[in-house]
Protein backbone atom coordinates (compact mmCIF):
# COMPACT_ATOMS: atom_id res chain seq x y z
CA UNK A 1 0.00 0.00 0.00
CA UNK A 2 1.32 3.39 -1.05
CA UNK A 3 -0.09 6.76 -0.09
CA UNK A 4 0.73 9.61 -2.45
CA UNK A 5 0.17 13.26 -1.56
CA UNK A 6 0.71 16.06 -4.06
CA UNK A 7 1.41 19.69 -3.26
CA UNK A 8 2.48 22.90 -4.96
CA UNK A 9 -0.46 23.61 -7.25
CA UNK A 10 -1.55 27.24 -7.44
CA UNK A 11 -2.57 30.09 -9.71
CA UNK A 12 0.25 31.31 -11.97
CA UNK A 13 0.53 33.59 -14.98
CA UNK A 14 1.20 32.29 -18.47
CA UNK A 15 4.94 32.01 -19.06
CA UNK A 16 5.62 31.38 -15.41
CA UNK A 17 7.04 28.37 -13.61
CA UNK A 18 5.83 26.06 -10.90
CA UNK A 19 7.17 22.97 -9.15
CA UNK A 20 4.84 20.25 -7.96
CA UNK A 21 5.84 17.76 -5.30
CA UNK A 22 4.57 14.29 -4.49
CA UNK A 23 5.40 12.59 -1.21
CA UNK A 24 5.13 8.79 -1.02
CA UNK A 25 4.42 6.84 2.15
CA UNK A 26 6.16 3.50 1.58
CA UNK A 27 9.35 1.72 2.61
CA UNK A 28 9.98 0.70 -0.98
CA UNK A 29 9.75 3.96 -2.90
CA UNK A 30 12.78 3.13 -5.05
CA UNK A 31 11.07 0.17 -6.75
CA UNK A 32 8.20 2.26 -8.08
CA UNK A 33 8.08 3.86 -11.45
CA UNK A 34 6.57 7.28 -10.83
CA UNK A 35 4.49 9.43 -13.11
CA UNK A 36 2.43 12.57 -13.36
CA UNK A 37 -0.95 12.78 -15.06
CA UNK A 38 -3.32 15.69 -15.46
CA UNK A 39 -7.00 16.13 -16.11
CA UNK A 40 -8.81 19.27 -17.19
CA UNK A 41 -12.60 19.67 -16.87
CA UNK A 42 -14.41 17.77 -19.61
CA UNK A 43 -11.25 16.03 -20.81
CA UNK A 44 -9.73 12.61 -20.26
CA UNK A 45 -6.78 12.11 -17.97
CA UNK A 46 -3.58 12.89 -19.88
CA UNK A 47 -0.12 11.41 -19.41
CA UNK A 48 2.41 14.10 -18.50
CA UNK A 49 5.71 12.55 -17.40
CA UNK A 50 7.30 9.35 -16.11
CA UNK A 51 10.56 8.28 -14.46
CA UNK A 52 11.42 4.57 -14.53
CA UNK A 53 12.39 2.97 -11.21
CA UNK A 54 15.51 1.02 -12.24
CA UNK A 55 17.32 3.13 -14.83
CA UNK A 56 15.87 6.58 -14.20
CA UNK A 57 14.87 7.04 -17.83
CA UNK A 58 12.48 9.89 -18.51
CA UNK A 59 9.40 10.02 -20.73
CA UNK A 60 7.09 12.92 -21.46
CA UNK A 61 3.82 13.55 -23.14
CA UNK A 62 4.11 15.42 -26.42
CA UNK A 63 2.31 18.48 -25.08
CA UNK A 64 4.90 19.11 -22.34
CA UNK A 65 8.20 18.02 -23.92
CA UNK A 66 10.85 20.68 -23.52
CA UNK A 67 8.88 22.52 -20.84
CA UNK A 68 8.37 20.05 -17.98
CA UNK A 69 10.93 17.95 -16.10
CA UNK A 70 10.23 15.02 -13.80
CA UNK A 71 12.73 14.06 -11.10
CA UNK A 72 12.85 12.00 -7.93
CA UNK A 73 14.67 11.87 -4.62
CA UNK A 74 14.58 8.33 -3.28
CA UNK A 75 16.07 9.33 0.08
CA UNK A 76 13.20 11.77 0.62
CA UNK A 77 10.66 9.48 -1.08
CA UNK A 78 9.54 12.31 -3.29
CA UNK A 79 8.93 12.96 -6.96
CA UNK A 80 8.79 16.40 -8.53
CA UNK A 81 7.44 18.02 -11.64
CA UNK A 82 9.16 21.23 -12.68
CA UNK A 83 6.90 23.14 -15.04
CA UNK A 84 8.28 26.02 -17.09
CA UNK A 85 6.80 28.24 -19.79
CA UNK A 86 3.32 27.48 -18.55
CA UNK A 87 0.37 27.95 -20.87
CA UNK A 88 -3.34 28.37 -20.10
CA UNK A 89 -3.92 24.92 -21.61
CA UNK A 90 -1.76 23.45 -18.83
CA UNK A 91 -4.57 24.24 -16.41
CA UNK A 92 -5.65 20.96 -14.83
CA UNK A 93 -5.62 18.83 -11.73
CA UNK A 94 -2.22 17.16 -11.60
CA UNK A 95 -1.97 13.73 -9.98
CA UNK A 96 1.00 11.65 -8.93
CA UNK A 97 0.93 7.92 -9.70
CA UNK A 98 3.07 4.88 -8.82
CA UNK A 99 3.62 1.49 -10.49
CA UNK A 100 5.49 -1.21 -8.57
CA UNK A 101 8.49 -2.47 -10.60
CA UNK A 102 6.94 -0.60 -13.48
CA UNK A 103 8.72 -1.30 -16.79
CA UNK A 104 7.20 1.80 -18.35
CA UNK A 105 3.94 2.82 -19.94
CA UNK A 106 1.66 5.83 -20.18
CA UNK A 107 -1.70 4.10 -19.67
CA UNK A 108 -3.44 5.07 -16.46
CA UNK A 109 -4.33 1.40 -15.85
CA UNK A 110 -0.61 0.70 -15.49
CA UNK A 111 -0.42 2.52 -12.15
CA UNK A 112 -1.63 0.95 -8.93
CA UNK A 113 -1.56 4.01 -6.70
CA UNK A 114 -2.75 7.57 -7.15
CA UNK A 115 -2.67 10.77 -5.18
CA UNK A 116 -5.65 13.06 -4.71
CA UNK A 117 -4.34 15.68 -7.12
CA UNK A 118 -3.38 19.34 -6.89
CA UNK A 119 -4.95 22.14 -8.92
CA UNK A 120 -2.78 24.14 -11.31
CA UNK A 121 -4.39 27.17 -12.91
CA UNK A 122 -2.54 29.21 -15.53
CA UNK A 123 -4.01 32.62 -16.26
CA UNK A 124 -3.77 34.43 -19.60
Amino acid sequence: QVELVESGGELVQAGGSLRLSCTASTRSFSIYTMAWFRQAPGKEREFVAQIIWNDGSLHYGDSVKGRFTISRDNAKKMVYLQMNSLKPEDTAVYSCAAARFGPGGSRREYYQYWGQGTQVTVSS
